[in-house]
């Protein structure tokens, strides 16, 4: 299969391959070059990570890709708009937003001549996102790892939102191979975000511990957690996920401010923290639908080099 030329404002990768941005510091500038320099769009994760760090990171991938790097800032973090703003101003490529719609975001990346992609799950705010200014819209289902907008298959959202808009449409979801990227253009999509594939990579900063989860998991592992942002989120099920399931709470130390609004049911920054560190059974481990598809851990140029090769076959 020949796969189309994807536009994304002034932007025109050369494979039309988003790599999602996990937070936290999962997606980080080592795995966002190496994806930018294999021809798809990089993206560092900004969120749950303090505005200096962010910068360095920007900074960093820029000194190792001459690709094309993005970043993906959650709207319910409460620093969002520092977040945002100074990526603008280190002249990232593009932003990309979700857990929530910021209309402000718009006009700040037109300030700025930076494209703007909002994350939806719906064809109304797509069509809302397309009025206000968006260059592309990721289009997230149900299958897709970390927090979630909807229970509905992005199969059936992505044709609904191709009829509602005539910007680019990114299919996020459950994309794990060249198969399923072929299969998203077959129903509707102009591009497609993988995140749970490049975390069991070499240059993802998740710890041993995590990619070593995800290549034992089965299906079954896979739960959803009732996050204090205030959304279903998609992981592996561990003795964090349980207790949060049974008791509704996991008690922490101390609140540290990290969302706009937040249940306090667990600090999920610092779970994800400890993921990040290797703690894989009190730490939350996001991951998409089809996590147990992935047996290896490889480097990010032979993750492309199979999916050009599976797309080609197709």
């Amino acid at each position: 299969m020949k796969l189309p030329q994807l536009k994304i404002g002034n932007l025109f990768p050369e494979l039309p391959i988003i790599q999602g941005g996990m937070a936290v510091r999962i997606s980080m500038a080592p795995l966002a070059a190496a994806v930018a320099s294999e021809g798809g769009v990089g993206v560092i994760a900004g969120t749950g990570i303090p505005v200096t760090e962010l910068v360095e990171e920007i900074r960093k991938a820029r000194a190792m890709s001459k690709g094309i790097i993005g970043v993906n800032i959650m709207f319910a973090a409460s620093n969002f708009a520092d977040l945002v703003m100074a990526s603008l101003k280190e002249g990232i490529d593009l932003i990309i937003s979700g857990a929530g719609f910021s209309r402000d975001i718009f006009a700040w990346g037109q300030q700025f001549n930076i494209p703007i992609v909002p994350i939806v799950s719906s064809a109304k705010l797509a069509r809302i996102a397309e009025r206000l200014g968006a260059a592309a819209v990721v289009v997230e289902g149900k299958e897709a790892g970390g927090h979630l907008g909807t229970d509905r298959s992005v199969k059936e959202i992505v044709p609904e939102v191709r009829e509602a808009v005539k910007i680019p449409v990114i299919a996020a979801g459950g994309i794990i191979d060249g198969h399923d990227i072929c299969e998203a253009f077959g129903y509707g999509a102009d591009g497609v975000q993988m995140a749970t594939r490049f975390v069991a990579t070499h240059e993802s900063s998740a710890p041993p511990a995590m990619k070593q989860m995800y290549l034992s998991s089965k299906a079954e592992d896979v739960v959803l957690i009732n996050s204090p942002v205030g959304l279903p989120a998609r992981g592996l099920r561990n003795a964090f996920s349980e207790v949060l399931a049974t008791e509704g709470q996991v008690a922490y130390e101390a609140c540290r401010s990290c969302l706009k609004h937040c249940s306090h049911s667990c600090c999920l920054l610092g779970h994800l923290e400890e993921a990040q560190r290797g703690d894989v059974d009190m730490g939350a481990v996001f991951c998409g639908e089809n996590v147990h598809r992935i047996n290896e851990v490889l480097p990010v140029r032979e993750v492309m080099r199979r999916l050009r090769e599976e797309i080609q076959k197709y």
